[in-house]
């Protein structure tokens, strides 16, 4: 057996053996697609910083065109500018915040500095709790959590393009580029670690805006009754659990206090 250390080779041969495997029926398969995807898989490991920046503002344009954004003296646009004013640089990185306009409840950050927040979920929180909001999800960017979901994304992406490379309905439907993406990039999941990383700087920015950290449990309760299903969910799971672990740490740090 061969044992691979580089890891550009490890992806690299798992994906390949996947498209082997998409490939091997009867019908008719470009080849150039599936070497393509087979150097997108290489790309993905080894994106440089520049690569994911633009990945990332590609992704937040597409976004953008796709959604009704709120305009300067929209009463959302000028409640999340009077949060964010102060925030617009933090830890090096610079961001720039905008609403969308619809009922549903999300936020989602990129690796460029986006962050966007639908209205939905501004119309279910309150200062303090949106505050948080914001924090956790610029929490995902300066902790580079982004960044690795699109390195991810991408890497699936590869494999996307091998089933477009098979040439029938099921392929021409996955032939979809920059949508695809898009879709693949803001429903990917963070792990349990990010999430806690997020919202340890979520709870670190509401303190240092002088908020009570108590908002942050109350978020995350209110988000709790979403259900399992929601949107958000699929890329910001457990908020129950997250509101509990964040309460036990606030009676923690009370405690030692006293």
């Amino acid at each position: 057996m061969v044992f691979l250390k580089n890891p550009v080779a490890k992806v690299s041969v798992m994906i390949l053996v996947c498209l082997s495997l998409l490939t091997g029926g009867c019908e008719e398969v470009d080849l150039m697609l599936v070497s393509q995807a087979g150097v997108d898989a290489v790309k993905a490991v080894t994106l440089s910083e520049e690569a994911v920046r633009d990945l990332a503002t590609q992704t937040a344009q597409f976004s953008d065109s796709q959604n009704k954004i709120a305009a300067g003296q929209d009463k959302y646009a000028r409640r999340l500018q009077q949060l964010t004013d102060q925030h617009t640089k933090q830890d090096g990185f610079e961001f720039n915040f905008k609403v969308y306009l619809t009922p549903e409840i999300n936020a989602f950050a990129m690796a460029d500095g986006t962050i966007r927040i639908y209205s939905g979920l501004m119309d279910m929180m309150d200062d303090q709790e949106l505050l948080f909001v914001i924090g956790h999800e610029v929490g995902h960017v300066v902790k580079d959590h982004v960044r690795k979901k699109i390195r991810l994304a991408y890497a699936g992406q590869a494999v996307r393009k091998g089933v477009a490379s098979i040439n029938n309905e099921i392929g021409a439907i996955a032939g979809s580029q920059i949508g695809g993406f898009v879709e693949k990039l803001l429903n990917a999941q963070f792990s349990q670690q990010e999430e806690r990383e997020a919202d340890d700087y979520g709870l670190f920015f509401l303190e240092n805006t002088g908020n009570e950290p108590k908002a942050a449990v109350s978020a995350l309760r209110k988000l709790a009754t979403l259900g399992n299903n929601h949107s958000f969910l699929s890329s910001h799971p457990a908020p129950g659990a997250r509101a509990e672990r964040l309460e036990t740490r606030k009676r923690e740090v009370e405690k030692g206090n006293e």
